[in-house]
């Protein structure tokens, strides 16, 4: 089966270690807030900002999950200290979505996704499901792997940090973007397609793609 999906707004963000000139301090003045938002949490709440969103259903993806509270968690318990509450709350897959709903006051569906290298593919996939209802829904990947020591483990992604969202809505054109098998040098694979689809985007034509289910 195959579905269309028209490309509505499109927006991406990266940075070889951490995305700069977040606009964190704005979009959450709120600082007790603020600081317990982790660095995905960051970039879902810019991406987020850079669309039209209005209580939209919202489908997450990421391979690496939050692998600064994960590997914080991993330190305290490798050197018996306490574990930190907040790191232990941020540790799960859907802690970014999570806290950008919460911000948001957006009550409507919110899943995530992971599926190692292929996570973008499978969450356009989800999308493509999704959208059949016949609704406007909200597409984001990311990934934020700059942890300490990451350096003797990562020898082929040069953008620690990355993001990517987009709002699509079902369509009977025929498609306009190719994606499938585009490699995004320097970027974890996992955010490829998504990727792929959102540099092509173009706000003055029409944006289709074919998702294969």
């Amino acid at each position: 089966m195959k579905v269309n999906l028209e490309i509505l707004e499109a927006a991406y963000l990266f940075g070889k270690e951490s995305i700069e000139n977040l606009s964190t301090k704005e979009l959450v003045p709120k600082m007790v807030i603020r600081r317990r938002l982790t660095p995905a949490a960051k970039i879902v709440v810019e991406l987020l900002n850079k669309i039209e969103f209005n209580n939209h259903r919202v489908f997450y993806g990421t391979n690496y999950g939050e692998l600064n509270a994960s590997s914080k968690i991993l330190n305290s318990i490798l050197y018996e200290d306490i574990l930190s509450p907040t790191d232990f709350q941020n540790s799960v897959y859907n802690t970014a979505v999570s806290y950008a709903s919460i911000l948001n006051k957006n009550y409507s569906e919110i899943l995530t996704t992971s599926s190692g290298d292929e996570t973008s593919q499978k969450l356009l996939k989800l999308g493509a499901i999704k959208a059949l209802d016949k609704d406007e829904v909200v597409l984001i990947c990311t990934e934020t792997i700059n942890i300490k020591n990451i350096n003797q483990i990562n020898k082929c992604i040069d953008y620690l940090e990355s993001g990517v969202v987009l709002k699509l809505k079902i369509s009977e054109e025929e498609a306009s973007i190719k994606y499938e098998g585009i490699r995004n040098k320097g970027f974890p694979k996992s955010i490829d397609e998504m990727l792929t689809i959102a540099k092509a985007f173009d706000k003055d034509k029409k944006n289709i793609i074919e998702v294969k289910l």
